[in-house]
């Protein structure tokens, strides 16, 4: 008899359990990644922003302006140390700008505007916790953010391209809070005519 009541109490927390976990809801908000469905990016250095597949001018981009034609900057020479100083670093799990480095963006934006024939690749780093896609996301997330910042500092969107490494190029091999604290970056590297 004991064990008749055991096994129903049994059935009953397994009959409540399964709807509980067996229904996986579909994640909102979330940025589509190369080879997902929605993904409108060229796949090429251009990286996740898109506007390769809709031509340039044809659409805005998160800042407002039209987005950059990718083939602009094929022939453009990457110069990583002219604004290696102004990397700016983001807190943990997060894409938003701090008020302390946007002393930085400013410094990018009147590099960039007092001379118009150069361009810009923002390049969004993570640190390794995470899932991979995840961190491309976030990746993208926070060299969109810097763009937008760029673009309300009166640098026009369409001199800008970005892109998200995820985790695949951390500044610092370590696995402690001082290394990840390094790797959540974004860095700007001019590029030359």
């Amino acid at each position: 008899m004991k064990a008749l009541k055991f096994a129903n109490l049994l059935m009953i927390a397994l009959a409540l359990t399964v709807p509980a976990v067996g229904c996986k809801k579909k994640p909102t908000n979330v940025t589509p990644l190369p080879g997902q469905p929605g993904y409108v990016g060229d796949g090429g250095a251009a990286g996740l922003e898109g506007g390769g597949a809709l031509g340039p001018g044809s659409e805005t981009g998160a800042g407002g302006g039209p987005l950059a034609d990718p083939s602009r900057f094929a022939n453009m020479k990457p110069d990583r140390e002219a604004l290696a100083a102004y990397t700016v670093y983001f807190d943990f799990d997060s894409s938003v700008v701090r008020s302390s480095e946007q002393g930085k963006v400013a410094e990018v934006a009147a590099s960039l505007n007092s001379s118009t024939a150069n361009a810009l690749r923002i390049e969004g780093h993570c640190d390794e916790r995470g899932t991979e896609g995840y961190n491309l996301s976030l990746g993208e997330r926070r060299a969109l953010a810097l763009r937008e910042a760029l673009v309300a500092a009166g640098v026009s969107a369409d001199r800008m391209e970005t892109i998200s490494y995820g985790e695949e190029r951390p500044a610092d091999a370590g696995h402690d809070e001082i290394a990840w604290s390094k790797n959540r970056r974004g860095e700007f590297i001019l590029l030359l005519p």
